[in-house]
């Protein structure tokens, strides 16, 4: 165990000595995160949603019906009650809810007018805004066709409820998709470079002849850039409750935990590459060019996975941050817990598992 530690603050060193790897490590994260998180916006479709319809009544099934039929919801089961619209919105089900009152009908015609109300997720706020439009849309249409002559004396009111960020902050839905795309890129990056460095040094054979198994040379390449990479997590949830006046709703406990998970998982991947390739500039190429784009495409922080095709969306679960930034975003603004996030958890933990797996093999290879 000794000499491990010895093998581990050895790597610090190394970490410590190069200006280029401090600067990728701490520099790309503080200026990504705030450029992300004041600047970058998007736009959505296919909005899940979902109805309580207290009414019944023919006016009701009307509005139902618009809103399935526009191609900017995908209208889901019928909500059973308000705990069971709650659970659709902590389960990331739906992103917009509508609860009609039992007397909508009747309602229509009294001089105060109808009032429906709607739930939206605050957490992604572009997607709540738009939602809201898009509703307050269909509700003045369908209030026109009712008497399109002439002005009717009663009204539909929708009653807005924000979820989540009532603030309306527009960096809150990016700072959950961006901590996901740091990692993703860094952490992977910076072990791709790792064992492959011994080789083109000309140090392998040093751990050819050392006492060490594979499986502890791993890690103790890996262990410094976790802890690293653990005080960059600190840095932006510090920038981003500080700066960028993101409020942390879950456990912070949790947070670090899942974190731990993912940042292991991107340095599985990152010892996969190394081991694969013979030169760190083949390795730095793949693990920062080749996951850059499938980390921003295929994570669903800037593009909405329910707007691709079918091909991309099956092989976005193939992508690890697509399951870290779902629990951040959680665990982060909508204050989940365990319960929420476990099935992303077990994932990781596979994909983890196999990555570390394959490394492993591929490096016993290389020593041989």
């Amino acid at each position: 165990m000794k000499q491990l530690f010895a093998f581990i603050r050895k790597e610090f060193f190394h970490v410590f000595r190069d200006k280029r790897t401090l600067l990728i490590l701490f520099g790309i994260p503080i200026v990504e995160i705030i450029l992300f998180g004041f600047a970058l916006s998007s736009e959505v479709k296919n909005i899940g949603i979902a109805v309580l319809d207290n009414a019944q009544d023919v006016h009701s099934k009307q509005i139902i019906a618009k809103v399935q039929s526009n191609s900017r919801f995908q209208l889901k089961d019928a909500a059973l009650n308000y705990k069971d619209f709650e659970e659709k919105f902590k389960s990331g089900e739906i992103v917009c809810g509508i609860l009609i009152p039992a007397k909508f009908g009747s309602d229509l015609y009294k001089t105060d007018g109808a009032k429906i109300q709607v739930i939206v997720d605050n957490s992604a706020l572009n997607t709540a805004t738009s939602a809201t439009n898009y509703l307050n849309t269909i509700i003045k249409n369908y209030q026109q066709e009712l008497n399109p002559n002439v002005q009717p004396y009663y009204q539909i009111i929708p009653e807005i409820r924000q979820l989540y960020n009532e603030e309306q902050n527009g960096s809150l839905n990016f700072i959950p998709g961006v901590i996901a795309f740091i990692f993703m890129i860094v952490s992977t990056a910076l072990a791709s470079v790792s064992v492959v460095r011994e080789k083109e040094m000309g140090t392998m054979e040093i751990l050819l002849v050392s006492p060490f198994r594979p499986l502890m040379v791993l890690m103790a390449k890996a262990i410094p850039y976790l802890v690293l990479s653990l005080v960059d997590l600190i840095i932006m949830l510090l920038l981003s409750v500080y700066l960028l006046d993101v409020e942390i709703k879950g456990s912070l406990l949790l947070l670090f935990a899942e974190s731990t998970l993912f940042i292991i998982t991107c340095l599985s991947l990152g010892l996969l590459i190394s081991n694969i390739t013979n030169s760190q500039q083949i390795a730095m190429l793949i693990s920062m060019m080749g996951m850059m784009l499938p980390t921003v495409i295929l994570s669903g922080f800037v593009f909405p996975l329910e707007n691709m095709p079918k091909i991309l969306q099956w092989f976005s679960y193939l992508i690890p941050s697509k399951y870290y930034y779902t629990i951040m975003k959680g665990v982060m603004l909508k204050g989940l817990g365990f319960s929420y996030v476990w099935k992303e958890t077990l994932i990781l933990v596979g994909m983890a598992t196999v990555l570390l797996f394959f490394a492993l093999k591929n490096f016993k290879i290389r020593l041989q």
